[in-house]
């Protein structure tokens, strides 16, 4: 385990320069919208705040973070570690999901710090982590990862919190005797469909609107990043423009619109993801860690909190989430998405602080 600095080399800013200019931008028909892919002229203003974007600048911000790196699994885990200055604070573990890494949690850092001692792993395959570099990268090899993670860290017991693909690797971590309480964003087994809804019941009836909507119209990155994730490594490893539009689609889609993914969160994502060439490795997860996405998990006695933002993708269900995990907390929060540590990160710590300290 050692200390680790952000250092991308000159000539990769260079050349992620010279590839934003020379962009071969495809025909746009009149009319295209979100439904089609992120619009070109809304693309293009992305791009060219990404060319005017100071790297430099944000890694002298990011590097006052403490970060480290562990080898673990045979493999290096880059990892976000903040000790608090209260005596009193407990070890929180916080994963992030696709497409993000580690620093999604920026904003939260520091208000958390001073009731929690706060581990932020980049999962393998994501960011600074770097890319896997063989099969096999799923969900219960991830969680004795970071387990293993806390334990060289020196805590024997912790709580956990994640998003997206980390609500589901939280929850297998929550399977194990050293976390004392969970809290996620998303529960994708406790979704209801027009078959299984109570179309009485108002959040039920919006459950399975977004299901529907999700499943035919917003899944085309899933299927491909299930089906053929070298492809989309291929694009999105060349052209820096795929792999902006690649992340800017789902940040739009699945945040509150009025709220939304701010511009620099956005733009530093972005770079992480192209310099540390993770868009593959990233997406294959689709791939291999499908083995839990949207089925039905074994049951878990781990006390589990939940928040449920209004313009997420998708929409659990409290007595589906019954089933199968033990809920003490189920909040519907008044604003945010699917990126809620992005768009909401100052009711992320309140609920965050609410759930496991209260």
């Amino acid at each position: 385990m050692k200390p680790f600095e952000i250092n991308i080399p000159q000539s990769d800013i260079d050349d992620l320069h010279r590839r934003l200019d020379q962009t071969r931008w495809p025909d746009s028909p009149k009319g295209a919208s979100w439904a089609q892919g992120t619009p070109k002229d809304h693309l293009q203003e992305l791009v060219r705040a990404w060319r005017d974007f100071d790297w430099r600048e944000q890694e002298r911000r990011l590097n006052k973070i403490p970060q480290f790196v562990a080898e673990i699994d045979g493999t290096q885990l880059h990892f976000i570690h903040v000790k608090s200055p209260n005596e009193n604070a407990r070890p929180l573990l916080l994963t992030h999901g696709w497409p993000a890494t580690g620093f999604a949690f920026e904003e939260m850092i520091e208000p958390l710090s001073h009731d929690f001692h706060l581990v932020i792993p980049s999962v393998p395959g994501f960011g600074f982590s770097g890319p896997t570099k063989e099969l096999g990268w799923t969900i219960p090899r991830v969680a004795r990862m970071f387990s293993q993670l806390m334990k060289q860290l020196g805590y024997e017991t912790y709580f956990a919190h994640g998003y997206d693909y980390g609500a589901m690797l939280t929850r297998q971590l929550g399977m194990l005797d050293e976390v004392e309480a969970i809290h996620v964003n998303q529960i994708f087994s406790a979704g209801v469909t027009q078959e299984t809804a109570d179309m009485t019941v108002e959040a039920e009836r919006r459950s399975a609107e977004k299901a529907y909507k999700y499943d035919f119209e917003q899944s085309g990155y899933m299927v491909m990043q299930s089906t053929r994730p070298q492809s989309v490594a291929y694009a999105l490893t060349d052209s820096p423009v795929a792999q902006l539009e690649w992340i800017e689609w789902a940040f739009h889609v699945w945040s509150d619109p009025e709220v939304g993914v701010p511009l620099d969160a956005l733009l530093l994502n972005v770079s992480i993801f192209w310099f540390t060439r993770t868009a593959g490795s990233s997406a294959r997860y689709y791939q291999e860690g499908d083995e839990t996405w949207g089925e039905l998990e074994p049951v878990s006695p781990t006390p589990t909190s939940v928040a449920v933002f209004p313009h997420d993708g998708g929409v659990p269900i409290r007595r589906m989430a019954e089933r199968n995990h033990n809920i003490v907390r189920w909040t519907e929060m008044q604003q945010g998405g699917h990126f809620a540590a992005l768009e909401v990160p100052e009711l992320m710590v309140q609920e965050l602080r609410e759930a496991f300290l209260l």
